[in-house]
């Protein structure tokens, strides 16, 4: 409800100074690089998850996402391996858990995952087990993703005065707005981390181009049978 008013608000501003959200928020970028995610869910086979990789790739696409969770660890890893072999060692591959795993669980699949180059582990574990992502971070070379479960800018900071993650995943709608999903970015960028934001690609475009430390907006269409105006994609940007 937060994020509906903010966002109307800034809006309104804009329309008012006839300036894009981009411009009006910082300007800091003229283009992000897309990611894709559609294609990458837990329940989908292996081969359909490598034609998608692969078809995304062709687009221009420079990183593609896949779900991890799977019973046995050599499931995801057989998974994983597959698609890596599809897209090349110059394509960003990125695994999400969706705050599946114990912390103990979490540090052995790392372990499995890093000789897979990942571009980062996302949501490993609950996002109140602050101290099971600091173990985890502490354990591993894989890039650690959190934020698309955390709700307030203080939990943010918490993450990351302990070292509890590399990348913060702030999500627009969840953080209640424009307004503090901004302060979370300038947050994270003193502690010098990206802000990669969790879905809705329509509004964070803008929000990531605002921004100069932000490398990543998630391809995730699914909004695209309701809004009017679509994003463009060229050449992966």
């Amino acid at each position: 409800a937060l994020c509906a008013v903010d966002t109307a608000l800034w809006d309104l501003r804009g329309k008012r100074l006839g300036m894009p959200l981009h411009k009006l928020a910082g300007g800091a970028q003229e283009r992000i690089p897309v990611y894709d995610t559609e294609g990458g869910w837990l329940h989908v086979p292996v081969k359909q998850i490598v034609a998608n990789a692969e078809h995304v790739v062709k687009q221009g696409f420079r990183g593609v996402k896949i779900k991890v969770g799977k019973p046995h660890v050599t499931e995801d890893v057989k998974r994983l391996k597959a698609v890596r072999k599809a897209i090349g060692d110059d394509i960003e591959l990125m695994v999400d858990a969706n705050q599946g795993f114990t912390a103990a669980e979490a540090i052995r699949r790392a372990r499995h995952f890093e000789p897979l180059d990942l571009a980062w582990f996302e949501e490993p574990l609950p996002a109140e087990d602050l101290n099971g992502h600091v173990m985890l971070r502490e354990s591993t070379s894989l890039p650690i993703a959190v934020g698309e479960s955390i709700y307030s800018i203080s939990h943010f900071r918490e993450y990351l005065q302990r070292g509890a993650c590399t990348i913060v995943q702030t999500d627009v709608a969840r953080i209640g707005g424009i307004t503090p999903w901004l302060k979370c970015a300038h947050l994270a960028e003193s502690f010098n981390v990206p802000i990669c934001p969790h879905y809705l690609m329509e509004l964070h475009v803008g929000l990531c181009a605002a921004v100069p430390n932000s490398p990543w907006v998630e391809h995730i269409p699914q909004l695209d049978v309701i809004t009017r105006n679509r994003m463009r994609i060229e050449k992966g940007y």
